[in-house]
């Protein structure tokens, strides 16, 4: 009989660890300061994280924090359907709605609780085509949902027009894209998707995780830098990007909306988001309002560093969006760039497939609104040497 289990006992990354070139799973000890993080006892440049505002260790957050597991608790005690729904809560998806400029919002526990909840909007009639670059858990949402799905190539909107061409005119279509895409910072086309969409008569879903906070003059993500928010049906975030916490939220019309609260799986089977986090995502909300400064200093850090990289001979194409992919090709490579760069005392972060498409692994520099010039100089001197080292750079 065929053991279920056989899978596990395969090579797998035990030979990367033997070479000592792991890349993954390394515990953080400490965060002595903005940008810095304590790994193995040695103070490293955080260059991999996705706190883009640098809001986790602001102090307001994590004294918002604090009071609210004072005043109550550590846990939420139940699903928010049940026992576990907070004025906090409350407080928070109201906050969110007015900032996003969406009429209704449910507040999650996680950002990919968030987007798996769209798997109840969707059945085996309905066709979700989504690019090919999407995260997981809107392609777990999808197969949650029983539809069928469909890839476009990245942000190829000639693909995208024959796919939806192709299709049963019968069947509900919705468009899934990422508003800033997490492993190379591109932005979705939405004027192309929109245009499509119309014509189509396609739904439009935009995962805002890693655009919200940052993107167009008030933060609120691709669709507001595009001047299409009207373009996008639902639009999902996270909080523990440009939030600097853990959680997530959907937002979009009240019938969808209402109709999550009652249908999500991922909403009325998990426990509620604890005070904790909906006390600081709240607290940054404000803070990315009151702040847009924070967003002005990331684009001039990620322009200045993404020069540098290019000037040193990598494929890095030079924009002001915080996440910096540096391609690299094959996994081995980039797990040998990345323990160059691990050594000369930069953490950054090993993409592979399925995070990327095979053979084009990369390595991912995110910046934050609180990197320091000179961090910004270790980096790009922990480049240029962990580059040649890997035979990357001549």
């Amino acid at each position: 009989m065929a053991d279920v289990f056989a899978k596990c006992r395969l090579p797998g990354y035990q030979p990367v660890k033997e070479l000592g070139v792991y890349p993954y799973y390394h515990p953080i000890q400490e965060r002595p300061g903005d940008g810095e993080v304590v790994v193995g006892g040695r103070v490293l440049v955080q260059a991999g994280s996705n706190d883009y505002l640098g809001l986790s260790g602001d102090p307001r957050v994590k004294e918002a924090a604090v009071a609210a597991i004072r005043r109550l608790g550590a846990g939420s005690g139940g699903s928010r359907l049940t026992n576990g729904s907070l004025a906090l809560h409350e407080e928070l998806e109201a906050r969110l709605a007015e900032f996003l400029g969406r009429p209704a919002v449910m507040v999650t526990s996680a950002g990919y609780l968030a987007n798996l909840a769209l798997g109840a909007l969707l059945g085996p009639g309905d066709v979700v085509i989504g690019d090919r670059l999407v995260h997981a858990c809107l392609i777990d949402a999808v197969r949650l949902g029983g539809a069928r799905l469909r890839r476009y190539r990245h942000n190829d909107m000639d693909h995208l027009e024959r796919l939806l061409a192709a299709g049963d005119p019968d069947a509900g279509r919705v468009i899934v894209t990422e508003g800033m895409f997490s492993t190379s910072g591109n932005v979705c086309d939405l004027p192309g998707i929109a245009k499509l969409a119309r014509t189509y008569g396609a739904r439009v879903v935009m995962d805002s995780a890693h655009d919200a906070g940052l993107l167009g003059d008030a933060g609120r993500g691709a669709a507001e830098a595009h001047g299409l928010e009207e373009a996008v049906d639902v639009q999902t975030i996270t909080f523990s990007k440009s939030f600097g916490t853990i959680g997530g939220a959907v937002a979009g019309p009240e019938e969808i909306i209402l109709y999550l609260r009652h249908h999500a799986r991922s909403m009325v089977f998990t426990a509620a988001l604890s005070p904790a986090c909906a006390a600081a995502a709240l607290a940054a909300l404000e803070i990315v309002v009151a702040e847009p400064e924070r967003r002005r200093r990331l684009r001039t850090a990620a322009g200045r560093l993404s020069g540098e990289l290019a000037g040193l001979g990598y494929a890095v194409v030079p924009s002001d969006r915080p996440v910096i992919a540096v391609p690299v090709g094959e996994d081995l490579r980039c797990f040998r760039l990345w323990r160059e760069l691990f050594d000369e005392g930069v953490f950054t972060t090993a993409m592979i497939s399925p995070g990327v498409p095979p053979g084009q692994a990369l390595i991912r520099v995110s910046l934050t609104a609180t990197h320091t010039d000179a961090q910004l100089d270790r980096i790009a001197a922990a480049f240029a040497v962990a580059g040649r080292r890997a035979g990357l750079l001549h």
